[in-house]
Formats: C-alpha cells, sequence, structure tokens
C-alpha cells in the first residue's frame, strides 16, 4: 500500500519543501499543508525548482490551457480537408465517418491519461513501448512517433507555402515560401515548456476558426465557388450517397483520421499538466469542441462548394476571399506546425538527456540539444513536405501508414495491457470493453493496411499523369 501510494505521489509532482533531506524524502505530505512549497518531484523531469530560475517548469499547465492545445493540435490541417472527404464519401456516410473516428480517438485519449497515471515514467510514446515491448518497442513506436508528429508539422510548411502563395499571387518560388514557414515554425517550437506555449494555441484557434468562418459566409454569400466553370453554365451538386472506388474511400476515411490524429502529443500535454487528474476532464471538452467545429465545417463548406470544393478547402470561395482566408489562417496553420515540432523535439531532447542533471536544468549542454533538436526535426519535416507536395494525398498518407498505429492500435493494446489481470475481469463490463478495444484494434490495421496502399496509389497515379508539381517545385501550389 505504501508503493502505490509513493507511485501516486511522483505522478502528481509531489511537492517537498526545498529544503527537505533523504531522509525524508518519501514521506507523504498533508495536502492541507499551508506551507509555501517551491520544489516538483517528478517521475519525468526529476527535481524541478520552481523559484530560482535554474529549470523550465514543465508541471505548469492547467486543464483548461490544455484543452486548447488538445483542440489546436488537431484542427489546423486537419479541417481544410474535411469537405473534400464529404465530397468523395458523400454527406451521410462522411458524417457517420466523423462520429465513428471522434468516439474511437476520443476513447484512446483517455486510455493515454489512465496509462499515465499508472505508469507515471511515461512522457512520450517511446516509453509506452518500453514498458509493453521492451526496447525494440521503445525504438518501433517511438520512431512511428516521432515520423507521425514530424510529417504533420512538415506539412503545415506545405500548407503555408500555398497560403503565401495564394496572398502573394505567388510571387516567389513555393519551396521559398515553405523554407520561411519552416524558420517561423522553428522559431516558436523553440520555447521550451507547453505551459509558455499553450498562449499560441488560442492565437491559432481564433485564427483558425476565423478563416474557415469567412469561408463559409463567403461561400454562402457568393454563390459560387471559385473552382465553378466560367459563364452559367455549372451547378453544385452535393449527394446524400455516393459510390467512389476502393481507393477513393478509404483515401477519404485517411484525411478524416488525420484529422483527429493529435492523440501522441496527449501523452506531452498530460505529462506537464499540474494535476494530471484532470486529464479526462480536458479531453471531453477539447473532444466535444473539435467534433463539433468539424461537423459543421466540413458540413457547410461541402453544401455551398459541392464538387468544385478545393483543397486546402481555404481556397473555395473566389480568389479576394481566397486572400483574406488564408490570411487569416496563416496563424493558426504556423501554429499547428508549431505544436508538433515542438513534442516531436521535445521527444528526442528528453531521449537524450534523461536520467542527467541537464534534462531540468539551464546548462549549456541543456540549450544544445534543445536547440540542436528543434532544428533537427524542422529540417525533416521540411524535406517531407516537398518530397510529397500536394495537401490531401499527403493528409491520407500519414493518417494511414503512421496515425492509424499511434492513435488506434497502441491506444487499444495499451488499454488491454493495463486491464487483462484486473480484479474486474470477466464481469460484463471489462468483457464489452475487451471487445471493444479487440475491434478496434483489428479496425486500426485494416485502416492502415487498406489505406497506405490508396494513399500509395493516388500518389503515384498524381506523379505520373503530371496534374501536380514534382518534388521541390517552383510552381504554384495554390491554384
Amino acid at each position: 500500500m505504501s508503493n502505490n501510494s509513493n507511485l501516486s505521489e511522483i505522478e502528481m509532482g509531489r511537492q517537498t519543501s526545498r529544503n527537505c533531506n533523504p531522509e525524508n524524502e518519501n514521506e507523504s505530505e498533508d495536502p492541507k499543508n499551508k506551507t509555501k512549497q517551491n520544489t516538483v518531484i517528478d517521475a519525468v523531469w526529476g527535481e524541478i525548482d520552481l523559484n530560482d530560475g535554474s529549470s523550465p517548469n514543465y508541471r505548469n499547465l492547467g486543464w483548461i490551457k490544455a484543452s486548447v492545445l488538445e483542440v489546436k493540435t488537431q484542427i489546423g490541417l486537419g479541417v481544410l480537408g474535411l469537405p473534400a472527404a464529404l465530397n468523395v464519401l458523400g454527406f451521410v456516410p462522411g458524417i457517420l465517418c466523423i462520429l465513428a473516428i471522434a468516439i474511437i480517438i476520443t476513447w484512446s485519449d483517455y486510455v493515454v491519461g489512465t496509462f499515465k497515471m499508472n505508469h507515471p515514467e511515461v512522457y512520450t510514446v517511446s516509453d509506452v513501448g518500453y514498458i509493453m515491448f521492451g526496447p525494440w518497442g521503445r525504438e518501433i513506436l517511438g520512431f512511428a512517433y516521432l515520423l507521425e508528429v514530424v510529417a504533420t508539422g512538415g506539412a503545415s510548411f506545405l500548407s503555408i507555402s500555398v497560403a503565401f502563395n495564394a496572398i502573394t499571387d505567388h510571387a516567389t518560388c513555393s519551396v521559398v515560401w515553405a523554407i520561411i514557414g519552416a524558420v517561423v515554425v522553428g522559431l516558436l517550437s523553440s520555447i521550451q515548456t507547453l505551459g509558455k506555449i499553450s498562449w499560441l494555441g488560442w492565437v491559432g484557434l481564433v485564427s483558425i476558426l476565423s478563416a474557415v468562418i469567412t469561408l463559409m459566409i463567403g461561400l454562402g454569400t457568393s454563390g459560387k465557388p471559385s473552382l465553378a466553370p466560367a459563364g452559367n453554365d455549372w451547378q453544385i451538386e452535393t449527394k446524400a450517397i455516393t459510390s467512389p472506388s476502393f481507393v477513393e474511400a478509404i483515401n477519404a476515411v485517411c484525411i478524416i483520421i488525420f484529422a483527429y490524429a493529435g492523440t501522441p502529443n496527449f501523452f506531452n500535454i498530460v505529462g506537464e499538466m499540474k494535476n494530471p487528474k484532470d486529464f479526462t476532464k480536458s479531453v471531453l471538452v477539447g473532444q466535444t469542441a473539435i467534433t463539433t467545429i468539424y461537423l459543421v465545417v466540413a458540413a457547410v463548406v461541402y453544401h455551398y462548394a459541392g464538387q468544385y470544393i478545393a483543397s486546402p478547402a481555404l481556397g473555395s470561395a473566389g480568389v479576394v476571399l481566397k486572400k483574406v482566408c488564408y490570411g487569416l489562417a496563416l496563424p493558426g496553420l504556423a501554429v499547428g506546425g508549431t505544436l508538433f515540432m515542438h513534442v516531436a523535439a521535445k521527444y528526442i531532447f528528453v531521449r537524450v538527456l534523461r536520467n542527467s542533471r541537464h534534462l531540468a536544468k539551464n546548462t549549456p549542454t541543456h540549450y544544445i540539444a534543445w536547440y540542436g533538436s528543434v532544428v533537427l526535426v524542422c529540417t525533416v519535416g521540411f524535406i517531407i513536405a516537398e518530397a510529397i507536395p500536394f495537401f490531401n494525398d499527403l493528409l491520407s498518407l500519414i493518417g494511414a501508414l503512421l496515425a492509424t498505429v499511434i492513435c488506434i492500435q497502441m491506444e487499444s493494446f495499451m488499454w488491454m495491457w493495463d486491464n487483462i489481470r484486473s480484479p474486474s475481469r470477466g464481469t460484463t463490463s471489462w468483457n464489452l470493453l475487451m471487445a471493444m478495444n479487440i475491434l478496434f484494434f483489428i479496425l486500426g490495421w485494416f485502416l492502415m493496411i487498406a489505406g497506405t496502399y490508396g494513399s500509395v496509389v493516388t500518389i503515384n497515379d498524381n506523379f505520373k499523369s503530371g496534374d501536380v508539381g514534382s518534388a521541390f517545385s517552383c510552381a504554384d501550389n495554390s491554384s
């Protein structure tokens, strides 16, 4: 019983007085104690001094700020591909897919919190892999996680280049705009803690929401999408149910999965919360908000643009509104990339310095490791974005190959790992939850295999047809 108590205290960032000594380090503290406490002992970060400035405060994130970060890690790029997914699937299947994936991912997010409570030493996906599968699991899952968040952050560079091209009428090479995006995101990503970076979540959220609201109003009042042919010989078609090919349908589903692919970042969020027990509350608020936004934006934009929907969707409402929408969205696109590149750099940073005094102290080694990690992930993300320079296909590939494993299969297995020997084993609720997680696990593998196949086929066809620019192309990617 004593050991369980100590683990709980470590997990919650057991606070002790700065002058405590090794003899009483494991003594329980009275939660009603009013004495000023300024040292946090954390299972990941070790001892963090909150007052003397010698260490960043990695445990200063409240649940409201956590909710905002959870929403912003998802809403940036994903929402811009959802109307096109509805165009492929149709209204009814598209809405049902959004709701189904929302339920699955919300469960996965919840499991992240419970797993962290049971294993306070966890900070990233690689830690989960080590607990369940040993060193090999740590490296394999860690690599998949790192590739997913870096690729997603890199996709923001692509969207930033699209935005600049739209605003400036392709004033310079698209690669130059992507480089500018990478530099801006890199500078913002170098802010060391999620607590300090959380205000950017508000900026990004307002930015993206204002852009999509302007888009919806513009489409509703202009009456003609930008991709509609000249003249009057055109008509918007919106269908309740469509008949897509298997490749088209699975790619659309994977775009929706990508829209919810913020789950791996939630390990970092719960790991830097003041009170990890509030994580479930933040997830419920965040996922309710994000799903509501997704449903409204996808349905309204598809209703008014129909088959003439652009991707990213911000280019759907005419030349002038296209500039306005991308101008409003630019901060949000940069913030979305910032959050993903920050957690990617934090993963490398923690792996390199874990169990050393440099991890939570402002030493030269600390700064070299941190800024070096930021430069590395931004460089790799830029290369990925320029190698696959078309928006929908990049989102679909990330959603299929990486997001399924990190956001569905892994969390299902995490729940089974923690509950296979549960005292409630054999009860009706346990049996139902076990069956549900097995179903999610199998479904995730199907979506991964089928979705990757569909994405590769589509990317190959696009390169062959010449309908899209080549890798590292200077061509206008906003038209």
